[in-house]
């Protein structure tokens, strides 16, 4: 049986990260090549409807989201996990249990973040103005602000996405799935 490939197409909250998913997404089914997409508020509204986002719901929330993807890839299936992950562990821990996996860091200022989040329009699941409650001393759980982000060491791909276009950005991760598993 044919092993599925992993990305993890990872940064901070309001980067780009879903726009950019769902781009991929677009140009992936183009191609027919087949694929499913996991995002990180479609696993966590099904295992915690009322989130907290402590630390220990989100160990718990991605050790899922990482057993899931590993699932999927043992049987072949592609997927595209699209989740801040704040944390360098657990997508370390991916890293480690899917055989063919990528890391793709959108890289952002924190400043323009907070400006795309606070005018977005499509949330893609995603809780709407966490930066204003983060810095309004309301909620302390948001990456980048109240928790540190762990930026990637030594990602595949790094995407800055003030210099790209969601679709440019799209196509450049494209070329390296084709790169290096099609």
């Amino acid at each position: 049986m044919l092993v599925g490939w992993a990305i993890w197409i990872t940064g901070l909250p309001g980067s780009g990260k879903s726009t950019i998913a769902n781009e991929l997404s677009k140009k992936l089914k183009k191609l027919s090549i087949p694929f499913q997409l996991l995002s990180i508020e479609m696993i966590r509204k099904v295992l915690t409807p009322n989130p907290s986002y402590t630390e220990e719901e989100r160990k718990m929330v991605y050790a899922a989201l990482v057993f899931i993807a590993e699932l999927l890839t043992r049987n072949g299936v592609n997927v595209i996990i699209d989740a801040t992950g704040n944390k360098r562990a657990y997508r370390d821990k991916a890293r480690k249990r899917i055989k063919k996996f990528m890391e793709v860091y959108i890289k952002c200022p924190l400043k323009i973040c907070m400006e795309r989040e606070m005018h977005r329009k499509k949330t893609y699941g995603a809780p709407k103005g966490i930066y204003k409650k983060a810095l309004t001393g309301k909620s302390l759980t948001v990456p980048g602000v109240g928790v540190v982000y762990e930026a990637p060491l030594k990602p595949e791909i790094i995407i800055d996405s003030v210099k790209l276009t969601p679709k440019s950005a799209a196509e450049k991760i494209l070329n390296k799935i084709m790169e290096k598993w099609c």
